[in-house]
């Protein structure tokens, strides 16, 4: 025997016997004797009976696991008492019974329902236990134990006196209120074929009815209970939540469908703790522990807990004793929401709670029937002692001793009644009634398919069968004592509606649960207006990990946490990645982002718009150098017969200005935004243009060189001179760029690219401008300009009087000045498009216009400004004394050849010599024959291709020339101009090095001079 003082008083021992029987000793001497626990029942005779499991006793504390005293603790006033009276009620509802001035009649109820049947019950007590539970449920299928072969049901048993007593069949049970406890039970029951309905129980293991077959519920599973708080957390914006659940059936299915559904919703569980209840009631070190952990994560303000009352009033003394009052803001199950149990003495610690409730409504009469009953009208309910007692903190005169009531000094008094001030009722009752009610419509059914309305039961009832019952009850539709419409869904659930209850404090120390919202068919709703987490502080407190990053702004997650990161900005040119969060990606080159990171910005494109300055200025010039050339074009057109243009060489000269008009245009093609197709005509036409003017002067300077080089040599005409020739020859030359081009054009086809020489530029260009690709256009272009320039250079000497090579000189030489000095210009401004595209264009302007001021301006000049001297005299003055001498040797030729023909003939001698050294005088000298009748005087200027004049041998007969003999070589075409005719002296040829002379015989009888036909003869003329 283990003796062992009471809390209160010194003088009383407890002395424990072998296994519940307990002898309280005061001062030494036996007082009274405790058995702990009584088993109790409640019951209500009737033709059919409903056995009834109800939690009215907690969970016990005392003795150790396994032992009687551990099961079963003090009486639960609201979900266990009031359960009890709430299924009694119901019934005397439904068997007609009314009690003064509270009772509730209906029309439907009463003798016609059921007729001649009344339905009876059996009560009894599970502590809340599934061990004790599954105890008290085998005496619900005593009287059934035949159900198991499908035989008849034994309706007697015998005991040990000689007499018996029938022992009443359980058609059905009402309960359990724990699911854990429920579990056991329908695993039991399910053997004998006994419909189960519970009111309490939502765990969702019992919707399997593969396992659960026999198994129904008024309550809705807490799979939508855990939809629903999962919604009042996001609505909270909590991303990070602590999870406090109940060592059980019903806490851990909770648990494992709250881990799936937050993190399907991206909200973390910073701790996941469990609440002890299988294993016994847990210590307060256990919930101190518990709440310890909870303050490791100080961010996580908001907890889920899915647990009973009993547990979570350990957590909320333990949050008081660790001064953690206020840290944390609750989301409540029905297990604990709205119970005295959990809120009285903690308000402070339950303040704030948002709590999800099945929806239930007060079951009518109710209230009325349960604050009338006291201990003498109430002697059907065995345990309404222990709550009269607990409820008034008495002791009732005649009570046994109990664990409970021992410490109670005062007695209990007649004049003590219920009242609403006194009395707190439990919201969920009508699941109670509810689930009475359900298997009276079944049985009622049943009944009136079965007996077809005889009153009493019939032998196709008697007894009932589980199968044929539960069809019936899945089917029932009713209106209960609530006034809500009731019927179970297709897994034997009550409806999924729920009531989202608030705990606040309406006033300083004045709390209470009010109703803030519903969860209905999936959808929450709640009203934050009226949800208040402290006093006057209606804002939901944050409960983040981390708060969510600026904009610019990637993670890094903490290891080991999804919802705790660092975060970290992202470098000038990145944007944080748009699906991903903990990347930064860098702008791809041609944006940048924007000043949020966010996204990339596109770069304007840049490039040399039409209408920049940079872009009017070249078109300008340009414009400028196009109306210029057409001008000459123009005046060469008009002017076309006279000296100074027929000397230029037509054929070679229109080419020339087709070219600078090309090489004017090619600013307005690099004006334009580019594109595939401007980027092959900029390639293109860069090339041609320039390979045009310079083919032209190439074989301009070519032929002068060739046919001076020719007369040092031999006497015979050089070849190809002819205009037609000199036509072939530019072509030829031009062709080779037009096969560079269409090779380029193969190989690496024109295209406009965006380049980025620098990260934050985005130059619109073409791709040949990128890289040393663009000088191909230019390669062979530059290739004839250095060729031509060294035949200027070679021909500087030739006499001025009778050709174009020191002006051609002076152009080959500008244009490489022009050329040098665009060279550094272009790859200099490689940054600034807008400036290098304009520096190409000058560069074409400029060289197009040194041509046009050095090879035509001249021309212009005299054509349009001095026309007297656009004459054949005015191309040979100023000779010098040895052109005077040369002139004389083409005048004894003219003779030479006059003499050598028959019939009359007019010989004209044309001479052209020039030297170094011009002097001054008339050089003309005009030659006239004659013979017979005729006289021809020739005053004609000759067209040498050659850029000379002929001139007049009058002069030469008043210098005659030296006693010299030199070979003339003359050459008389089909239209009556000279050719190209050398005379080369042998003695004096350093002297009048390039002396052409021609001569021209006429047999027309005319005086104008190149009608007849033409003849060439070489003669020895002396010089």
């Amino acid at each position: 025997m283990v003796l062992r003082p009471l809390p209160r008083r010194e003088e009383e021992v407890v002395e424990m016997g072998e296994e519940d029987e307990e002898v309280v000793l005061v001062q030494g001497r036996q007082v009274e004797s405790l058995t702990w626990p009584v088993k109790r029942e409640a019951v209500v005779e009737g033709e059919l009976v409903l056995g009834g499991l109800m939690m009215v006793h907690e969970r016990g504390s005392g003795g150790k696991e396994g032992e009687k005293g551990w099961w079963c603790g003090p009486v639960m006033p609201q979900g266990g008492v009031q359960a009890v009276e709430a299924m009694l009620y119901t019934l005397d509802v439904l068997r007609g019974v009314t009690h003064p001035k509270h009772g509730v009649r209906s029309r439907i109820y009463g003798k016609s329902f059921l007729p001649g049947v009344a339905l009876g019950a059996h009560i009894l007590d599970d502590c809340d236990s599934d061990t004790y539970g599954l105890e008290m449920a085998v005496d619900f299928i005593k009287g059934s134990i035949s159900n198991i072969d499908g035989g008849a049901a034994s309706d007697f048993s015998c005991n040990r006196s000689s007499s018996s007593s029938l022992r009443k069949v359980i058609s059905g049970v009402v309960g359990a209120a724990s699911s854990v406890t429920s579990i056991q039970v329908a695993n039991l029951l399910r053997l004998f074929k006994i419909p189960q309905v519970s009111f309490f129980s939502t765990s969702p293991e019992l919707s399997n009815k593969q396992r659960f077959e026999y198994f129904s519920r008024t309550i809705p599973s807490d799979h939508y209970q855990v939809k629903a708080m999962v919604e009042i957390v996001r609505r909270m914006n909590w991303s990070y939540v602590s999870i406090l659940y109940e060592e059980s059936n019903y806490g851990i299915k909770a648990f494992e469908e709250l881990e799936d559904l937050l993190t399907h919703h991206g909200i973390c569980i910073a701790v996941k703790e469990k609440l002890v209840k299988d294993s016994g009631v847990a210590e307060e070190a256990a919930y101190d522990s518990i709440v310890l952990k909870l303050l490791t994560k100080p961010r996580a303000k908001g907890a889920i807990i899915f647990g009973s009352d009993q547990e979570v009033a350990g957590v909320m003394r333990a949050v008081r004793r660790c001064n953690a009052t206020g840290s944390f803001w609750w989301i409540g199950s029905d297990g604990w929401s709205a119970r005295s149990l959990v809120s009285d003495h903690n308000e402070p610690e339950v303040e704030g709670t948002l709590s999800v409730q099945p929806r239930a409504h007060p079951v009518k009469g109710f209230e009325e029937y349960f604050l009338s009953l006291t201990v003498e009208n109430n002697k059907r309910n065995p345990w309404f002692v222990e709550f009269w007692e607990d409820h008034f903190r008495c002791r009732y005169p005649g009570s046994p001793l109990t664990p409970f009531n021992r410490h109670y000094t005062k007695a209990c008094s007649p004049l003590e009644r219920l009242s609403p001030q006194n009395t707190a009722f439990e919201g969920q009752l009508q699941f109670v009634s509810d689930a009475v009610m359900a298997f009276a419509h079944a049985f009622n059914d049943m009944h009136q398919d079965l007996c077809h309305g005889r009153p009493g039961l019939c032998d196709a009832m008697k007894p009932v069968k589980g199968t044929e019952l539960l069809k019936y009850l899945r089917k029932v539709e009713f209106t209960g004592l609530s006034g809500d419409k009731f019927r179970f869904d297709p897994q034997g659930d009550g409806p999924a509606r729920y009531n989202i209850i608030h705990f606040k404090q309406l006033s300083p120390g004045r709390y209470k649960w009010v109703r803030v919202g519903d969860y209905t068919d999936g959808v929450l709703n709640l009203n934050m207006s009226e949800v208040q987490f402290r006093l006057n502080r209606p804002q939901p407190p944050e409960s983040v990990c981390s708060f969510p990053c600026e904009l610019g702004q990637a993670k890094k997650y903490v290891e080991g946490e999804i919802c705790c990161w660092h975060c970290f900005n992202c470098t000038q040119y990145q944007v944080r990645h748009p699906t991903d969060e903990t990347r930064c990606l860098p702008c791809p080159l041609g944006t940048v982002p924007d000043a949020a990171h966010v996204s990339c910005l596109p770069i304007p494109e840049v490039y040399l718009r039409p209408e920049s300055g940079w872009a009017i200025g070249a078109m300008a010039l340009a414009s400028s150098g196009i109306l210029l050339t057409l001008f000459v074009a123009t005046v060469f057109i008009k002017n076309r017969s006279t000296p100074v243009v027929r000397a230029t060489g037509r054929e070679l000269t229109s080419v020339l200005l087709v070219g600078l008009l090309m090489c004017y245009g090619m600013t307005f093609a690099l004006a334009l935004r580019p594109t595939d197709a401007v980027c092959g005509l900029q390639r293109f036409g860069a090339g041609f243009s320039f390979t045009l003017v310079y083919a032209a002067l190439l074989t301009k300077t070519n032929r002068i060189a060739r046919i001076f080089a020719a007369g040092r040599r031999t006497a015979r005409r050089p070849a190809c001179i002819s205009p037609r020739s000199q036509l072939l020859i530019c072509a030829a030359l031009t062709s080779v760029q037009l096969l560079v081009s269409g090779v380029w054009f193969v190989v690496a086809p024109p295209r406009a690219i965006h380049h980025h020489p620098t990260r934050e530029s985005n130059l619109l260009v073409c791709a040949s401008h990128t890289d040393a690709s663009y000088a191909l256009a230019f390669g062979y272009p530059i290739l004839l300009l250095v060729v031509t320039t060294v035949y200027a250079f070679l021909t500087r000497r030739i006499p001025e009087a009778f050709n174009e090579s020191r002006q051609l000189g002076a152009t080959m030489y500008a244009t490489c000045v022009v050329w040098l000095a665009f060279v550094p210009t272009y790859f200099g401004t490689a940054a600034h498009v807008p400036l290098r595209v304009a520096s190409v264009a000058v560069a074409f302007s400029l060289s197009a216009s040194v041509a046009v001021a050095c090879l035509f301006a001249p021309k212009v000049y005299i054509v349009l400004i001095r026309p007297e001297l656009n004459v054949r005299q005015s191309r040979i003055g100023a000779m010098s004394s040895s052109s005077a001498a040369a002139a004389a040797a083409a005048t004894a030729a003219a003779a030479a050849a006059a003499a050598a023909g028959s019939g009359t003939q007019t010989a004209a001698a044309v001479a052209v010599a020039g030297t170094r050294n011009r002097q001054s005088g008339d050089g003309t000298a005009t030659a006239v024959a004659r013979r017979g009748s005729h006289h021809t005087q020739t005053s004609h200027v000759v067209d040498s291709d050659l850029q000379s004049d002929g001139f007049d041998l009058r002069e030469l007969k008043e210098k005659p020339p030296a006693a010299m003999v030199g070979r003339v070589r003359l050459q008389v075409n089909e239209e009556g101009e000279e050719g190209v005719t050398s005379v080369v002296s042998k003695a004096t040829q350093t002297t009048i090095s390039g002396c052409v002379v021609a001569v021209t015989l006429n047999n027309n009888n005319s005086s104008n001079v190149g009608n007849g036909p033409v003849v060439v003869r070489d003669v020895d003329v002396p010089l």
